[in-house]
């Protein structure tokens, strides 16, 4: 069974949820994970949502697909689970943190869950995979839905800080008001896009954090 999404959610995508389109969506999701083996766990597809409600939402980070090796992918963009071998991503995106705040700290688990409940919506463009098969659901129509909760967080919500990571995310910029919210772009934390120059040395977390501080909200924990 598909896990519900957090109540939050729900009203205010209520349309987009009765969408023909969306219920054709978890049909074929649905006959995916019948014929194949598919990742997330079917009930961690929205967990996304489900740790980090509409209303607590401050940052948002945009992947592009889970990951799709086994047991890896829990729902939340860049994230594992916590016996699972830190991805080299994920790793990177340590290794900037560790920097932006002159710190020294090893992780030893790569979950998430910690940004999420403090307000980091951790959003996949595309919520499922197949086994071992990268992007094998771009086809499906996962990409209207959550372009449609990104419209959704700019229209309805001020004050974001949106962190767009590689071309794939910079892409979804046109979706959001760049007066109403932060926008902070810089290249992948991919070992390729990394080992370029394009993404160490952004300090996107302490921006955020200063930039949620001027605003009134809680930083958030990185």
């Amino acid at each position: 069974m598909f896990s519900k999404m957090e109540e939050s959610w729900q009203i205010h995508l209520q349309n987009e949820l009765k969408n023909d389109y969306f219920k054709d969506l978890l049909q074929n999701i649905e006959t995916e994970y019948s014929n194949y083996e598919c990742y997330p766990p079917k009930e961690l597809i929205f967990n996304a949502f489900n740790q980090c409600s509409f209303e607590n939402t401050k940052v948002v980070i945009l992947g592009q697909d889970p990951y799709h090796g086994t047991g890896e992918a829990n729902g939340l963009a860049f994230s594992v689970n916590d016996t699972i071998k830190i991805p080299p991503s994920l790793r990177n995106i340590y290794r900037e943190i560790n920097t932006d705040f002159d710190r020294i700290l090893e992780p030893t688990s790569g979950n998430l869950e910690r940004w999420a409940k403090q307000g980091v919506l951790l959003l996949n463009a595309t919520l499922t995979v197949r086994k071992d098969t990268p992007n094998s659901h771009k086809h499906l129509k996962w990409q209207q839905f959550t372009d449609a909760v990104i419209k959704l967080l700019s229209n309805e919500k001020e004050h974001l800080v949106f962190l767009l990571w590689g071309a794939f995310a910079q892409k979804k910029s046109k979706f959001i008001d760049e007066k109403k919210h932060l926008i902070l772009t810089s290249g992948h934390p991919s070992p390729m896009s990394a080992n370029q120059g394009k993404w160490f040395g952004n300090k996107h977390f302490s921006k955020a954090n200063v930039y949620l501080e001027s605003i009134g909200k809680q930083e958030i924990n990185w």
